[in-house]
């Protein structure tokens, strides 16, 4: 994983922002910094602005685990092209089943877990994010959460976050499968994807060399992305380099 806004990478940022791409991004913890209040997420001033300033510039797509609705009303009025929302999820097919699924699951994990001190279930109609952040003994909320979705008589899919476990209808669709959507669906010739979290890593596995430029959060050895920001504050820098590079013109 190499440092995205190193001085050997200005090229490579050059000739990405004079291609046909397609420049997507998380929210949580990406285009907003995390909260403990998920109810009062959002960008700093200064990230509105010029997020507002690429999405004119380029075709931009957000792509967050938080409901369509919710995430939508996050933007700040930026053209974006794309929202899409529950991980990939929405809007989409099937979403009455999983709609149902989700129900279903929701009234089964709120009776196993209602004896657990700190845990919150977060009902995004097709998805569910039960959060720990409040719980003083965080692993015990962990093991809890964990046997409470094993025990459910539907099979999900599970992906924990920062503190966080999300669990999603088996065979939803993903970030990844999300992202290789619209970029065929804009008709680019490759992505740009930064974003900070486990559920990000669907789109920072795919291996497509050349169409996907895959940017995480932070550094880590755990992740397929192959660049990385330094800590979230940094996504400003590289909003601001995209809007001075398509600005110079084209190499």
């Amino acid at each position: 994983m190499r440092r995205l806004l190193a001085r050997e990478n200005v090229e490579l940022l050059a000739q990405l922002a004079w291609s046909r791409v397609l420049c997507a991004f998380d929210f949580d913890g990406t285009l907003a910094p995390i909260v403990a209040d998920r109810e009062r997420a959002a960008m700093r001033g200064r990230t509105a602005r010029l997020f507002a300033r690429v999405c004119e510039r380029y075709p931009c797509a957000v792509i967050s685990g938080r409901g369509h609705a919710d995430v939508a009303a996050r933007l700040g009025g930026a053209p974006v092209k794309y929202v899409i929302g529950n991980h990939g999820l929405e809007p989409g097919a099937e979403l009455g089943a999983f709609e149902r699924k989700i129900a279903r699951a929701r009234a089964l994990l709120a009776a196993a877990l209602a004896g657990v001190p700190g845990v919150d279930i977060e009902d995004k109609r097709y998805t569910l994010a039960v959060h720990y952040r409040r719980a003083r003994q965080k692993r015990a909320a962990r093991v809890a959460i964990a046997s409470a979705v094993a025990s459910l008589p539907v099979r999900m899919r599970v992906v924990s976050g920062k503190l966080v476990v999300n669990v999603l209808p088996e065979r939803a669709p993903n970030k990844g499968t999300a992202l290789v959507r619209l970029r065929a669906l804009e008709g680019a010739s490759t992505a740009l994807y930064v974003g900070d979290d486990v559920t990000d890593e669907d789109v920072f596995a795919l291996d497509q060399p050349g169409r996907l430029f895959t940017v995480r959060v932070g550094a880590s050895r755990a992740s397929a992305a192959r660049y990385f920001l330094r800590d979230q504050r940094e996504v400003d820098a590289l909003l601001a380099k995209l809007v001075e590079l398509r600005a110079r013109g084209p190499r």
